[in-house]
């Protein structure tokens, strides 16, 4: 098997979800495979489209069928039905920062569209929000510039996914988010800020399983495209983290 590429049985998995395949509307595309591990090689290894190797083809050609995909939700789709077998019995929420390059920024505003890019202490920066299951999977995902909070993601997030305690860090200790939770039957496994005139009672025994969460960011961030942003607009970065997500499902 090729460096980064998909097992036989990885790719019997997801070859249902994608557009070309036998039976679906439209032409029948021979080279799907191909296409998705030309696509995770670029992010696995990080250069540029132009450097992938010639085995995948016409880098634009490649490039110009990435960009339809991102924009038809593709491997969205792909994620979503993945997360459908998540373990609710105990889910954990937590952000991550990632640099965005130079060369990400500058994609033209149409319409006021927000490329989930930021200023933060460290310059340019893009904030992964995630939400993983029992087992360290991801089940829900989203981006926001990187000087956005963390608390601001949570409830978006939660409307997805139905676990039985969420674990979170102090960052997550608002009322309005533990009502929300609480009117949800949802235990809320986070603990307390200090300024918090009284505390309230958390599991920690179960709170040290919100390692899974930081994983599963060390997972992603072994993809250096995804460590380092490198595209200028949201969707398409959005779309690799969707993708990278759905192959952290197949392993």
């Amino acid at each position: 098997m090729r460096r980064y590429a998909l097992r036989d049985d990885q790719w019997d998995r997801v070859q249902a979800f994608l557009p070309g395949r036998a039976g679906h509307v439209g032409g029948t595309a021979k080279d799907n495979r191909l296409f998705v591990e030309a696509v995770l090689y670029r992010y696995r290894a990080g250069i540029p489209w132009r450097d992938l190797p010639t085995r995948f083809g016409d880098w634009k050609n490649t490039h110009r069928r990435y960009r339809r995909w991102c924009e038809s939700g593709v491997f969205e789709r792909l994620f979503k039905a993945l997360a459908e077998d998540g373990d609710n019995e105990y889910m954990m929420l937590d952000a991550t920062i990632v640099r965005a390059h130079q060369h990400s920024a500058g994609a033209p505003k149409k319409g006021g569209a927000c490329q989930a890019i930021g200023r933060s202490r460290g310059g340019l920066t893009t904030k992964i929000h995630a939400i993983v299951d029992a087992l360290g999977n991801p089940v829900a995902i989203s981006l926001t510039p990187g000087q956005a909070s963390d608390f601001s993601q949570a409830a978006p997030l939660l409307d997805a996914v139905e676990p039985q305690a969420l674990i979170a860090d102090k960052a997550y200790d608002g009322d309005a988010l533990i009502d929300a939770l609480k009117e949800r039957d949802i235990v809320p496994v986070i603990p307390s800020k200090a300024n918090r005139l009284i505390a309230r009672d958390t599991d920690f025994a179960l709170y040290r399983e919100r390692n899974l969460v930081e994983r599963f960011f060390n997972k992603m961030k072994g993809f250096r495209a995804i460590a380092t942003r490198y595209d200028k607009l949201a969707s398409t970065f959005l779309a690799a983290v969707y993708l990278v997500s759905a192959v952290i499902w197949l392993n």
